[in-house]
């Protein structure tokens, strides 16, 4: 049996994305800055795209940057506002449990001479609030903290930290790569100035992403080049890659509720089955999660041969996310909540998408207590922990 548990990492493409891309790969090829009817016909396609993402979250149309991937997208908001307004000051806050992507600009922005304010997160991976309005300081120019954690789910209370940004007078990003398309998101109602999403991570194309930058939002491109999208990212649109992000989106308009509700029963099932096994732990709020995400550690074993084992049973599911996951080191997010080393090292996240089956986590749950059983006959670690 065959059972794919990494929807948090990549997902399927569906196949109504990829008939609504097939015609801009070799019939419709047109460079979207051509005058030309071929041009003229990809430009139509790419603001129809801009405007279907738009509609989403309640954003003008303008207002929406395709990009290559969200790291692209969180690179641009990240370097492109702190250098845009240094002027008013170099100061950053962002939380410890954010994605690579956004922790290693702040990293790279630190040796440019910026300051950064990594807020610290509780056993559930939310950060305090009050926390937040103490550390914004007269030379804050962004905050960056992300809708919901890839890691272990988590779903941060962005609307109230909008709120906060939006009475300090400080810019707020939010990186909801996990969180689009799976819960709503409005970017009026949520105070959000800036928004990066990823369409692999809800059924559509690897290789494009997309930026919400508010209307008026002082920020410099990281990319120039001939001026596309507004100036702001230089570089020919990919309008197949677009067409299959608005394609997904508008697809994730009809469906995402539905899915939501079986995701949830499916997840909360899986987390009650997994919780049986001796020495097992649930990661991230028990209800304040993604529907999709469930995510455990497990004493006197390591995840990586946990994921291994699983995977020669044929199912798929990842310790740590999968842009860190060939590395050694313990996740930065579990270490983050609390957990010691060879906790955080012991951990498994398993991640539900729109082809889950019931039968597909009762499998799971079969082979899982088998696993765990085995490694731990091996284990080197077991009697050692105090």
């Amino acid at each position: 049996m065959k059972v794919y548990l990494d929807y948090a990492a990549t997902t399927p493409l569906d196949p109504r994305v990829l008939d609504a891309m097939k015609p801009y790969f070799y019939k419709k090829f047109g460079n979207s800055m051509s005058l030309h009817s071929w041009g003229r016909e990809a430009k139509q396609a790419l603001e129809d795209a801009r405007e279907t993402v738009a509609k989403f979250m309640n954003a003008k149309t303008e207002e929406i940057i395709f990009t290559g991937s969200a790291t692209e997208s969180i690179n641009s908001v990240l370097k492109g506002i702190a250098f845009a307004n240094k002027e008013k000051g170099k100061h950053i806050i962002t939380s410890s449990i954010e994605h690579h992507a956004v922790l290693e600009s702040c990293k790279w922005l630190e040796k440019q001479g910026f300051e950064i304010t990594y807020l610290p997160v509780d056993k559930y991976g939310f950060i305090d609030l009050e926390k937040l309005k103490a550390s914004i300081r007269n030379d804050t120019v962004l905050v960056s903290i992300m809708h919901a954690n890839n890691e272990i789910g988590t779903i941060e209370p962005i609307e109230e930290i909008g709120k906060i940004c939006k009475e300090k007078g400080v810019l707020f990003h939010t990186d909801a790569v996990q969180s689009f398309g799976k819960i709503p998101i409005d970017v009026n109602k949520m105070n959000i100035d800036l928004l990066s999403i990823s369409a692999h991570k809800f059924y559509g194309p690897k290789g494009v992403g997309a930026t919400f930058i508010r209307k008026g939002t002082k920020i410099e491109p990281l990319l120039h080049g001939g001026g596309h999208e507004f100036g702001l990212r230089s570089s020919t649109e990919n309008v197949a890659g677009a067409v299959g992000l608005a394609e997904a989106v508008r697809l994730r308009k009809k469906e995402m509720r539905p899915e939501e509700k079986k995701l949830t029963k499916l997840r909360d099932y899986l987390i009650k089955n997994i919780l049986k096994i001796e020495n097992s732990h649930l990661n991230g709020h028990p209800v304040k999660r993604l529907s999709n995400n469930a995510n455990f550690w497990f004493a006197f074993i390591e995840g990586e041969a946990l994921v291994i084992q699983l995977d020669s049973y044929g199912i798929a599911a990842s310790t740590g996310s999968a842009c860190s996951s060939s590395t050694l080191e313990p996740s930065h997010v579990l270490m983050a909540i609390g957990l010691k080393h060879e906790e955080a090292h012991g951990s498994l996240r398993i991640s539900l998408g729109k082809y889950t089956k019931k039968s597909e986590i009762d499998y799971t749950i079969k082979v899982l207590p088998k696993v765990v059983e085995n490694l731990r006959k091996i284990s080197p670690f077991k009697g050692k922990w105090k």
